[in-house]
């Protein structure tokens, strides 16, 4: 295991920002940390590169601990999400800081940036002048920088949050093909689900402080741990419900489950996809309240009489208007009980 936190706790006053945090990355791993703002994900970055000193608890790298051992000693490259590159020293003095401070010589430091750049897609870039550079190039460059020093562990705080989402979309899946060509252990934090499913071998989302979940992207997407990890990944339809052996009863009425579900009063969610629009008398009868164009469905929002709204995925085709009356049938293999 390259990286393990044990216990690691974070105060600020009376206030716990990190409590207790076990957490393991191991070597050649993807980890990406996932929540909303204050759930501590940005504090764990910093515990774990020396910026932030723990209260109790570990860190260790490659078994040893960390306690005392300032920043510039840790061997880990960290790259903000201001870039915060260097504006007086042009592409190759950014990316050439590690290697100069690691006494590289002109040479190698000339290499290395050569190389670096080539990976990045910014090949002949040398001379450029940051500030002449687009939002993506001096993320790119930020990321070229970092890896210079051939850190055991690059982290990565909010790597994307400032570009618009096309850019986004499109170096995410460069960044995964990137750092499994150099095999690097990498450990992100995000706010963006889309960004750390995209580009994680594993999703650890946080809360309050706390690991609420830990799993594969698809472990975590299939099966939240509670309601608040299916409500942050934008699941709207979570009820309570009293679960049987084939089905749960709901405010929407009995609803199919999977056989292997937990029995007793329990937390179900719906996914969109799992939410049938029918003919009006052959369902749940719901109004029409609203219509949101996803770019491969339309999200259909939707106001049962006397029960809590749904939320269904459908063609634009397909699509009813606003006002319309519809039915509602579901899917078994679309919904999953939580907990």
């Amino acid at each position: 295991m390259l990286l393990g936190l044990q216990g690691a706790t974070v105060r600020f006053g009376r206030r716990t920002v990190l409590d207790a945090v076990d957490l393991d990355v191991a070597e050649g791993e993807i980890v990406c940390v996932l929540g909303p703002s204050g759930s501590g994900k940005s504090t764990l970055l910093r515990a774990v590169a020396g910026l932030q000193p723990l209260d109790a608890g570990r860190v260790l790298l490659d078994g040893r601990d960390q306690a005392g051992v300032p920043a510039h000693r840790r061997g880990v490259g960290l790259m903000f999400q201001d870039h915060q590159l260097f504006p007086h020293r042009d592409v190759a003095g950014n990316v050439a800081f590690g290697p100069r401070m690691h006494g590289a010589d002109r040479r190698e430091q000339a290499e290395r940036v050569r190389e670096l750049l080539e990976l990045v897609g910014l090949p002949g870039a040398e001379r450029r002048a940051v500030a002449a550079l687009s939002g993506g190039e001096q993320q790119r460059v930020a990321l070229a920088r970092a890896l210079a020093a051939r850190p055991r562990l690059l982290m990565l705080d909010e790597p994307l949050g400032q570009l618009d989402r096309s850019l986004r979309e499109r170096l995410v899946v460069e960044l995964r093909e990137l750092f499994g060509r150099l095999g690097t252990t990498v450990l992100a934090v995000t706010h963006d689900q889309g960004e750390a499913f995209a580009l994680a071998d594993r999703v650890v989302v946080m809360r309050d402080g706390r690991i609420a979940q830990s799993g594969t992207p698809l472990q975590v997407w299939q099966r939240p741990a509670d309601a608040f990890v299916a409500r942050f990944l934008g699941f709207d339809n979570v009820v309570q419900a009293t679960v049987g052996d084939t089905a749960a009863d709901t405010p929407w009425g009995k609803l199919p489950v999977p056989e292997d579900s937990p029995r007793g009063t329990r937390t179900l969610l719906v996914r969109p996809a799992g939410v049938r629009l029918v003919p009006a008398a052959e369902g749940l009868r719901c109004t029409v309240t609203a219509r949101t164009f996803q770019g491969t469905h339309v999200a259909v929002h939707l106001q049962p009489r006397d029960a809590p709204r749904l939320q269904a995925a459908c063609a634009l085709r397909e699509a009813p208007e606003v006002g319309q009356e519809v039915g509602v049938a579901f899917d078994a293999a679309e919904i999953a009980v939580l907990g």
